[in-house]
C-alpha cells in the first residue's frame, strides 16, 4: 500500500514560494487598507461630527491604536514561536472584524478610540505575522527585498484607501460610507489568512539548523537586548520610535494643519494618500538596495530626509509645495522602514527573529503614542506649526544617533549555504 506522500522539503526565494508570498502580499494590502480608512477622515470625524476642540483630544485615536498595536507586537512575536504565525494572523483579523462597525455607530469619541484599540491590535499581530512570514520563506539574503515588497503591498494600501476613504466623504459625508470599505477589508484577510496561507514554522527550522549556536531566548532578554543591551539593536529601536513619531504627526496633526489653511477635504485626502503612496513605491528600490549595499546608510540619510520633510510642511503655504514636502517624507520613510526590519533579521538568530521583531515593532509603535501625545501638546499649548517643528527637530537627532549607535556596526549575512532545501 502506497503511502502518504511527503511533504516536500522547503525552499527559500522568492521564486520558488511566489504563490505563499503573493498571499502574504494581498493579505498585508488589506491589513494597510484598515488602517488607510482613517488618515484623512477620523480626524476631521472628531472635529467636525463630535465637536472636539482640543487636538490632544482628538489625537486620542492615534495613541490608543499605538500603544495597543505595540503591546500586540511585543507579544505577537514570542506567541508565534509557541502557537504558529499562521494562528497569530488569523486572531489579528478576528479582532479587526468589530472595527468598521463601532466607527459607523459610535456614538462618542470614546467608541472611536476603543475602535482604534482593536485595530491596533489587529495592526500588530496581522502585520508582524506578514513580516516574520516573508522573512522565513525567502532566506537569509533576500530580507530587504522581501519586506521592501511587503511594506510597499501594506503602504500602497494605506494610500488607496486613505484616498477613496476622503474621496468618499468627500460626497456622502465622513460617515457611514468611507468606513463599508474596511468591512470588505477584514472580510477578504481573515478569509484568505483562513483559507489559503500555509505557516512557515519548516522554514524557521531549517535555517536554524544552518546557523551557528541555537537560541530561543525569553522575551524579557530579547527585550532588554534591543532596549539597551546591544547599540546596534538600540539604534535600530530609538529609529524605529522617531519614524513612527513621524507617522503620528502625519496621520493625526497634517489633517488639521491642513484643513486650517483652508483645503477642502478632497485636498487633504490627497496629501494624506501622497505621503504612504511615495513611501510604498520607494520601498521597492530601498528594501532590494539595503541587501545589496548596506543597511546603516539607508537609515541614517532617511531619518535625515525625513526631518527635512517635516521642516518643508510647516515653512509651506500651497498645495503643491505640501504636495512636494508629504511626496519627500515618503521618501525618507521609505529609505528607513524595510530597512530597520531587515537589519533585525542580520543581528539575530533565526529562532528569536521573532521575538526581536517583535521588540524593536513595541518600540516603534510607542513613538506613535508619544507622537500624539507631543505634537497635541504642543499644538494646544503653542501652535500647530510649533508642534511640527519640533517633531522635525527629533528626526533630525534621531538620524545623528543612529549615525553614533551604529558606528562599526557591519552586517554580517549568513552563508551562502544557507539558501536552498535541506539536503
Amino acid at each position: 500500500m502506497t503511502g502518504a506522500a511527503e511533504t516536500p522539503a522547503p525552499v527559500f526565494g522568492l521564486s520558488a514560494n511566489r504563490r505563499q508570498f503573493a498571499l502574504l502580499m494581498a493579505v498585508n494590502a488589506f491589513v494597510g487598507g484598515m488602517v488607510g480608512l482613517e488618515r484623512a477622515v477620523v480626524p476631521l470625524l472628531g472635529e467636525r461630527t463630535f465637536g472636539l476642540t482640543s487636538t490632544t483630544v482628538i489625537l486620542s485615536f492615534v495613541a490608543a491604536f499605538g500603544l495597543a498595536k505595540a503591546f500586540a507586537n511585543l507579544g505577537a512575536g514570542r506567541l508565534a514561536e509557541v502557537w504558529t504565525r499562521r494562528r497569530i494572523l488569523i486572531a489579528g483579523w478576528l479582532f479587526g472584524l468589530p472595527v468598521p462597525f463601532l466607527l459607523i455607530w459610535a456614538p462618542s469619541w470614546g467608541w472611536i478610540a476603543f475602535a482604534n484599540i482593536l485595530l491596533g491590535l489587529n495592526q500588530g499581530l496581522c502585520w508582524s505575522m506578514t513580516v516574520n512570514m516573508k522573512v522565513d520563506l525567502v532566506g537569509p539574503r533576500r530580507r530587504g527585498t522581501a519586506l521592501g515588497l511587503n511594506e510597499a503591498a501594506g503602504y500602497l494600501a494605506v494610500a488607496a484607501a486613505a484616498y477613496a476613504s476622503g474621496l468618499i466623504a468627500s460626497r456622502y459625508g465622513l460617515r457611514p460610507e468611507p468606513f463599508y470599505l474596511g468591512i470588505a477589508f477584514a472580510a477578504f484577510g481573515l478569509a484568505i489568512s483562513t483559507i489559503l496561507v500555509r505557516d512557515t514554522s519548516p522554514f524557521v527550522q531549517l535555517e536554524s539548523t544552518r546557523h551557528n549556536g541555537s537560541a530561543r531566548p525569553s522575551l524579557m532578554a530579547a527585550f532588554t537586548r534591543s532596549t539597551w543591551g546591544d547599540r546596534r539593536l538600540v539604534g535600530i529601536s530609538q529609529a524605529g520610535f522617531v519614524n513612527n513619531l513621524n507617522d503620528a504627526l502625519a496621520w493625526g496633526i497634517f489633517p488639521l494643519y491642513f484643513s486650517a489653511r483652508g483645503l477642502d477635504i478632497q485636498q487633504v485626502s490627497i496629501l494624506a494618500a501622497a505621503y504612504p503612496l511615495v513611501w510604498a513605491f520607494m520601498q521597492l528600490g530601498t528594501g532590494w538596495g539595503s541587501d545589496r549595499y548596506g543597511r546603516k546608510s539607508l537609515i541614517v540619510l532617511g531619518m535625515g530626509t525625513q526631518a527635512i520633510a517635516i521642516a518643508a510642511v510647516a515653512a509651506s503655504d500651497s498645495f503643491a509645495l505640501w504636495l512636494a514636502a508629504v511626496s519627500f517624507l515618503g521618501l525618507g520613510t521609505a529609505m528607513v522602514y524595510p530597512t530597520l526590519l531587515a537589519a533585525i533579521g542580520d543581528f539575530v538568530h533565526p529562532a528569536e527573529r521573532a521575538t526581536t521583531m517583535g521588540v524593536y515593532r513595541f518600540w516603534r509603535d510607542i513613538g506613535a503614542v508619544a507622537g500624539a501625545i507631543a505634537a497635541g501638546a504642543a499644538a494646544d499649548a503653542l501652535n500647530l506649526d510649533v508642534a511640527i517643528l519640533v517633531i522635525s527637530a527629533a528626526t533630525a537627532l534621531s538620524a545623528i544617533i543612529a549615525q553614533w549607535w551604529m558606528a562599526g556596526s557591519r552586517i554580517e549575512f549568513p552563508p551562502e549555504e544557507l539558501e536552498g532545501a535541506i539536503p
